[in-house]
Formats: C-alpha cells, structure tokens, sequence
C-alpha cells in the first residue's frame, strides 16, 4: 500500500471498526491497562498495516493477546524481583474469569485449564468464530474448533460436577458430649 492517503483511511477504519472490540478484550485481561493496550495495539497496526488482513479484528486480538502476554511476563519478572530483594511473596495478574457476575460459571471456569477458559472467552466474551480465534491463537481453524469443543465440554462436565457438589446431602455433625 504506496499510496499514504489509503494508508490513513485503512487505519481510520481499522480503529473505527475495531477500537472498542479491542479496549473490551482489554479490559477483561488487564483492566488497568486497556486503553494503553488498545494503543499498543494499535500503534503496531499503523506500523505494519500491510500486514493487517481483510478481517482484522482476530490479527488485532492477536496482537492484544501477545501484548498482554508480554506484559504478564514482565509483571511476574518484576514480581520475582521484588520478592528477592524482600523476601516477600509474588503475587500473579489477576485471572480473567474474575469479571464474571455468575458464581457458578465463575467456579466452573476456574476448574478450567487457561488453555480452555482462553478459547472459551475468544467465542463467548469476543464472539469469535473457530477460525478466528484460531488466528489468535496461532492454530488452524480445525485445531481451534476441536479446541472449543473440547474446552466446551469439560465447562459443561464442571458445571455438572458443581451441581452434584450441591445436591450432594452434607453431613451433620451433633455436639459430642463432655465426660462427666
């Protein structure tokens, strides 16, 4: 893309297009840092807008998802520093299941593998299809769909395991009596 003005009015759409479907990916990952997510993002799309496909939104979102990935990176190194200069524990970025209202499907989604509550968040919270949070993921369309399947049924097994836990008759204990 030679011509400047083409380059400036694919970035307009992209950024019109897509803003607020990245800062939304954002703020479910790294609340505190969304916004300036979305910038990263989008400043590597001006860089490399040849690079950016037709559909745009999964090449976005994986770059947003390399970024956080950097960016939980260096918080775990910085971390680590700071727990050996003081000897205190590490504490890790909070999970993305967090932000979610029901309390059931937040237990259920935390029984999950990162790897299954990432494909399950790309469809459900981003709307993506298979073949675009393939893209994300750097996995074929194929691999990301059995992917999907696969993380969807053991959310499904979880939730049926929460629900056994819950119907299950709990055991009640009477007070022993003290000896005389």
């Amino acid at each position: 893309m030679s011509d400047p003005a083409d380059h400036h009015d694919r970035f307009d759409a992209l950024w019109r297009d897509h803003y607020a479907a990245v800062v939304a990916y954002g703020l479910r990952r790294v609340p505190d840092h969304a916004r300036d997510l979305a910038a990263d993002v989008f400043l590597i799309a001006w860089r490399r807008i040849d690079d950016v496909p037709s559909d745009a939104l999964p090449w976005l979102l994986a770059v947003a998802r390399n970024r956080v990935a950097n960016h939980r990176r260096g918080v775990r190194r910085w971390l680590a520093a700071l727990t050996r200069l003081a000897g205190e524990p590490a504490a890790f970025a909070p999970d993305p299941a967090d932000g979610v209202g029901a309390p059931r499907l937040k237990e259920a989604l935390g029984r999950l593998s990162a790897r299954d509550r990432e494909i399950i968040a790309l469809s459900a919270w981003e709307g993506m299809t298979p073949a675009q949070a393939g893209v994300v993921l750097g996995v074929s369309a194929d691999a990301a769909a059995v992917r999907l399947h696969r993380a969807r049924r053991r959310l499904g097994d979880a939730l049926t395991a929460i629900d056994a836990d819950d119907a299950a008759p709990r055991p009640t204990t009477e007070p022993k009596e003290s000896p005389p």
